[in-house]
């Protein structure tokens, strides 16, 4: 009778972890940042210039005190944290935030609805935490043998796409499985209760579900979802001089904290576990399998296309409303000598 303690253990860290890729996630109750859904932090930095940052728990201001890229601000950041990027997003557009960072889906919901964002920045990592879970003890061996299997999903996710893709891969549709909309927390219940016999998730949620041995690996985003993420700015700060400076000053900063966590994945993990309420194995495991790959790369024609095909994806779900042409919504004057979106992510060794 251990499975259920285990899974109650998992679900309070889980309900603190703010996931990113999330397109369905419920937003914040509290208010702040305009009152769109994300509650005020604190403010870093000195001088008449205020940048005002969303931010999700264990995200960006997390990792920039980390690795030391606050200490030197010559213009504020006011940081206001939300539950997940769509309502994110949603504060972007109701010019609230100047700025934030979201996964590969939530930008794409946005377009649908005709939101005020930007796409300024990309991050490239390995798409190996975004996975379908099958039980340690299941006869599933390919996503070949999902058809007709229940399988849970948060809709409109990155996990939601991931899933449709691997599907199509084998040449099954969403008419070919049986989806259950859950969030990861009803998720893994019902994973854990053997109410699914699959469930499409993304790292965090994956690492943390390995480690307490919950479930095993079916297959992964690998060569099948893009592995992107994103900083989103409002064109109206984008139109703003001293704004814009302070946005590439704000992405350099990002940039190379990206880079300090890579060659520090253990004191990022032990900083990212105390953060989230994420147990420091998992946090490590996800930092080397995900959140430490990434290399910052340049919103180029291979980002549109890439977001444009899961934009596409969604849309004949009819999911999006409508016809979204995604080069829009980017604006690519921070790429600068940024490598191009191709660029492989970084990984670890065995000793790292």
């Amino acid at each position: 009778m251990r499975r259920p303690l285990i899974a109650g253990a998992l679900l309070t860290p889980i309900a603190l972890l703010l996931a990113a890729c999330s397109g369905a996630s419920t937003a914040s109750t509290s208010t702040g940042a305009g009152g769109a859904g994300g509650s005020s932090g604190g403010t870093d930095g000195k001088g008449s210039l205020t940048l005002n940052v969303g931010d999700q728990k264990g995200g960006s201001e997390a990792v920039l005190r980390a690795a030391g890229e606050l200490d030197d601000l010559d213009y504020k950041i006011r940081w206001s944290t939300f539950t997940s990027g769509p309502p994110l997003l949603e504060a972007i557009n109701a010019k609230a935030v100047d700025i934030g960072g979201v996964g590969n889906t939530p930008p794409v919901f946005a377009a649908g609805a005709d939101s005020k964002i930007k796409v300024v920045s990309a991050s490239h990592g390995t798409a190996k935490g975004d996975t379908i879970l099958v039980p340690k003890d299941s006869k599933l061996k390919s996503p070949a043998e999902l058809k007709g299997r229940s399988i849970a999903v948060a809709q409109g996710s990155s996990a939601h796409y991931q899933l449709v893709a691997s599907l199509k891969k084998v040449g099954l549709g969403l008419r070919d499985v049986k989806l259950k909309y859950l969030q990861p927390a009803d998720a893994l219940a019902a994973f854990t209760a053997g109410k699914v016999d699959a469930w499409a998730v993304w790292d965090p949620y994956t690492s943390q579900a390995l480690r307490a041995k919950l479930g095993r690996v079916l297959t992964d985003g690998d060569g099948v979802t893009n592995g992107l993420a994103f900083q989103v700015a409002a064109p109206g700060a984008l139109a703003d001089k001293k704004k814009s400076a302070a946005i590439k000053d704000y992405l350099d900063r990002l940039r190379r904290a990206q880079n300090w966590v890579f060659k520090h994945p253990q004191a990022w993990a032990k900083v990212w576990s105390k953060d989230t309420g994420l147990p420091y194995g998992a946090a490590y495991d996800a930092v080397r399998r995900t959140n430490g790959t990434r290399v910052t790369v340049a919103v180029d024609k291979n980002v549109i296309a890439s977001e444009q095909q899961i934009a596409d994806a969604f849309t004949a779900l009819k999911l999006i409303p409508r016809k979204v042409d995604f080069s829009k919504y980017v604006d690519t004057r921070f790429n600068g000598e940024l490598p191009p979106s191709t660029t492989a992510p970084r990984t670890y060794g065995k000793g790292s």
